[in-house]
């Protein structure tokens, strides 16, 4: 049994069909990257999975579970943690606020303040600054740090790249290695193709909504991946 499987999602925006019968598994302990053009409809699959679009039950699968009609309250109890694209952080918090809030959930497990701390160590001598105060690395570090506080099975990772200067992307992809050490399985929205090939146990690729290509990165040239991802 898979940890994640989606079966023929689709999600839509009003009238707007943004996902076409998605397929894909996720086993546990993978680290597993969708890749795609801008408008391809990557972060429209992870807010499915994470329940900020609402699909039928049957439709995702956590675990066996269907949960593709459930709140993404429930949704985070049961094991399943996004970082947003944007990082969304509190700017009325401190970094120690904003991490606290992603262990309201109650799920025990490996992830305290103090390991988030370990993993991220410049996090700590800025714990007690409004989240505002810092970097933009510095803060997809808190939001990451928030997601694992909620002790997930797996998690979800929008675009946490994005807008970052190549040393921050760095470390926080360093990061990685030690989330999956401690048992998380990671779901990684990535628009770098070659970062995603490096650091991921399958890789599936999203055009237009739809998977156009999936398998393990030493087994995809860089033909298919293009013809993957620009459909030419």
């Amino acid at each position: 049994m898979s940890l994640l499987e989606t079966s023929g999602l689709a999600a839509f925006y009003g009238d707007f069909q943004a996902l076409y019968g998605v397929d894909l598994h996720i086993e546990e302990g993978e680290a597993v990257a969708i890749i795609g053009a801008n408008g391809a409809g990557k972060s429209t699959l992870l807010r499915a999975i994470a329940g900020q679009l609402r699909a039928p039950a049957e439709h995702v699968r956590f675990a066996g579970m269907p949960i593709g009609s459930l709140a993404p309250s429930r949704i985070v109890r049961l094991g399943v943690a996004l970082v947003p694209e944007g990082r969304r952080l509190f700017s009325s918090l401190t970094v120690e606020e904003n991490l606290q809030l992603g262990g309201q959930c109650g799920r025990r497990g490996p992830w305290t303040l103090d390991r988030i701390y370990r993993l991220f160590p410049m996090l700590a001598g800025r714990r007690r600054r409004p989240s505002t105060a810092l970097s933009g690395g510095e803060q997809q570090m808190v939001a990451i740090g928030r997601a694992l506080m909620a002790n997930p099975r797996l998690l979800l990772c929008d675009e946490i790249s994005l807008g970052l200067a190549p040393i921050v992307i760095r470390d926080i992809y360093a990061a990685l290695p030690g989330i999956r050490a401690e048992g998380t399985t990671v779901l990684i929205v990535e628009q770098d193709t070659s970062r995603a090939l490096g650091m991921a146990d399958r890789v599936y690729c999203l055009q237009e909504g739809r998977v156009t290509l999936e398998g393990a990165p030493a087994e995809l040239s860089r033909e298919r991946i293009r013809l993957a991802y620009f459909g030419v």
